[in-house]
C-alpha cells in the first residue's frame, strides 16, 4: 500500500505531460495549416488529412492498443508511446511535402493513441479508489490546457519561428516524458496472465471502424458514394462483433458492457462528445459568419469556456470521490443542452455577452461532467481489464469527436442545401447578405438538435446507479 501512495503523484506527474502534448498537437496544427500547405505547396486534401489522421489513430486504435497493455503492460506502451509521439513530430518537422507530413501525421497520432490509452489506466492503478476522481480530473484538465495552448502557442510560433517549430517544440518535451516514464513508472497494475492476443477480431475491427469513419467524414455522408461505403464498413464491423462474441480472450471485450456504471457512463460520453466537438466549430461559424468576428479574435472569445473547464475538471473529481458521480454527470450534461439551447436562438443582432451565457454554461457543464463520468467508468472494472476499459471509452468518446463536425453539417442541410453549406464553410464568407438568414437558421437548428441529444444522454448518466464495489478480479462472465 505505501508504494500505492507514494507512487501515485509520480505516475500523475509523467501522464499529464503525455495528455497535455496529445491535446496540444490536435489543435497547434489547426492555426498553422494555410501556412504549412502554402510552404509544402500542399494541397486541401493534404491539409484534411494532415489534421484527420492524427485523429483517425487516436480513434481506432486504443481499444487494440488497450487490450495490448492489458496483456504486455501498460507502462511498457506508455513509454513506447512518448518515443513514437517524439519521433513522429521529429520527422514531421523534416517533411519536405504534403504526402511526407500526413505519413508522419499517422505516426504522431500513433505515439498520442499509446500515450492516452494508457494513461487513464495508470492513474486508475496508482490512485486508491477515494481519490480516482481527483487524479483523472487533473489529467483531464492537462488535456484540456494542451487543447486551449495549442491555438495561442501557434499563433506565436508562427509569427516568431518556421512552420516546423509547430512540431520541434515537442522534441524536447518528448524526450524528457520518455526518459521520465522509463525512470520513474512502475508496472503496478494486474496484467491478464495467459490470455492470447486476438488477431482476427483485432484486423476487422480497426478496418470496419476506419471505413465508417471515412464514410462519416469525406464530402456529404448521403452521397451515394459515401452511403457504399458506410454500408461496407458497418458489414465489417458486424463481422468484428461476431468473431469477438465467440473469442475466449476477445479485443474488443463487450463483456464490459455487462457492468451498468461502465456502460451508461459510456453511452452517455459518446452523446456528450458529439454536441462537445460541435461546439466550438459551430460556434466560430457564428461568431466569424453571422456576428462578423475575425478569426482570432473568435479563438480569443472561446477561452472563457475552455479556463472553466480547465479549473473545474479536478475540482469535479474530488466531489465525484466524496459524493459519487451521478449526479455531478447529470447535472454538467443538462448544463451543457442549456447552453446549446440557449445558442439555438441567438442572431446576428446578439451581442458577445449574450454569447458569453452559452459558453459559461457549457464550460461549467463540461467541468461537471467530464472528471466524475470518467471515474465512474474506469472505477467500475476489475484491474485486469482497465487497458481495453480504456480504450473502448476513448474510441468511443473519439468517435463522436471524429463524426461531430460532418454531424453538424449534416443537421444543418436539414435547413440550407448541403452544397451551399459546404462552399461558404470552404471559404468562410457569405457570398451574399441573402444567404445570411438562411445560414443563421441551420446553425441554430443544429444547436437545438444537438441539445436534444445532449438532454437523452441524461437518461443512461442517471441509470448508471449508485457506486459499486469493483472485485480484485472477475471473468466477466
Amino acid at each position: 500500500m505505501k508504494l500505492k501512495m507514494d507512487y501515485k503523484w509520480v505516475a500523475l506527474s509523467v501522464t499529464v505531460v503525455g495528455s497535455f502534448m496529445s491535446s496540444l498537437d490536435l489543435s497547434i496544427v489547426v492555426i498553422g495549416l494555410p501556412t504549412i500547405l502554402q510552404n509544402l505547396h500542399a494541397t486541401m486534401v493534404h491539409g484534411i488529412w494532415i489534421i484527420t489522421g492524427y485523429a483517425l489513430m487516436m480513434t481506432i486504435l486504443p481499444v487494440l492498443l488497450g487490450r495490448m497493455a492489458d496483456l504486455y503492460g501498460r507502462v511498457k506502451l506508455y513509454n513506447m508511446g512518448f518515443a513514437v509521439f517524439t519521433a513522429g513530430s521529429l520527422l514531421c518537422a523534416l517533411s519536405r511535402n504534403g504526402e511526407q507530413l500526413v505519413i508522419f501525421r499517422f505516426l504522431q497520432g500513433i505515439g498520442a493513441a499509446l500515450l492516452l490509452t494508457n494513461s487513464t489506466a495508470i492513474i486508475t492503478d496508482a490512485f486508491p479508489k477515494g481519490e480516482l476522481g481527483m487524479g483523472l480530473g487533473t489529467s483531464i484538465m492537462a488535456a484540456n490546457l494542451g487543447a486551449i495552448s495549442g491555438y495561442t502557442l501557434s499563433g506565436i510560433i508562427l509569427s516568431h519561428f518556421g512552420w516546423q517549430s509547430l512540431f520541434l517544440i515537442n522534441v524536447p518535451i518528448g524526450i524528457f516524458g520518455t526518459v521520465w516514464g522509463f525512470l520513474r513508472l512502475k508496472e503496478v497494475g494486474k496484467r491478464a496472465v495467459g490470455e492470447k492476443f486476438d488477431y482476427a477480431g483485432s484486423i476487422l475491427y480497426c478496418v470496419g471502424l476506419c471505413t465508417i469513419l471515412l464514410a462519416l467524414t469525406i464530402g456529404s455522408p448521403t452521397s451515394s458514394r459515401n452511403l457504399t461505403i458506410l454500408a461496407a464498413g458497418l458489414v465489417i464491423f458486424i463481422a468484428a462483433i461476431i468473431v469477438e462474441l465467440n473469442q475466449e480472450h476477445p479485443t474488443l471485450n463487450l463483456k464490459l458492457f455487462k457492468i451498468r456504471l461502465f456502460a451508461a457512463g459510456t453511452f452517455a460520453g459518446f452523446l456528450n462528445s458529439i454536441a462537445f466537438s460541435a461546439g466550438p466549430f459551430l460556434r466560430s461559424l457564428f461568431l466569424q459568419l453571422i456576428l462578423g468576428y475575425s478569426a482570432l479574435k473568435t479563438g480569443v472569445l472561446l477561452i472563457p469556456m475552455e479556463i472553466l473547464i480547465f479549473v473545474g475538471s479536478p475540482i469535479s473529481g474530488r466531489l465525484a470521490d466524496r459524493y459519487g458521480s451521478r449526479a455531478l454527470s447529470s447535472i454538467g450534461l443538462a448544463l451543457n443542452a442549456s447552453a446549446l439551447f440557449w445558442f439555438s436562438t441567438l442572431n446576428q443582432k446578439s451581442s458577445y455577452s449574450q454569447v458569453l451565457i452559452s459558453l459559461i454554461l457549457f464550460g461549467l457543464g463540461m467541468a461537471l461532467f467530464a472528471s466524475p463520468n470518467t471515474s465512474s467508468i474506469m472505477g467500475s472494472v476489475p484491474p485486469e481489464k482497465r487497458g481495453v476499459a480504456s480504450g473502448i471509452k476513448m474510441t468511443i468518446s473519439q468517435t463522436g469527436n471524429v463524426i461531430s463536425v460532418p454531424f453538424s453539417l449534416l443537421l444543418m442541410s436539414l435547413v440550407m442545401p448541403y452544397d451551399k453549406l459546404s462552399q461558404i464553410v470552404s471559404s468562410s464568407q457569405l457570398t451574399s447578405s441573402n444567404q445570411l438568414p438562411l445560414f443563421q437558421k441551420a446553425v441554430n437548428h443544429a444547436c437545438f438538435i444537438l441539445g436534444i441529444i445532449v438532454l437523452c444522454a441524461i437518461i443512461p448518466s442517471l441509470l448508471r446507479g449508485q457506486r459499486e464495489k469493483v472485485p480484485e478480479k472477475t471473468t466477466l462472465t
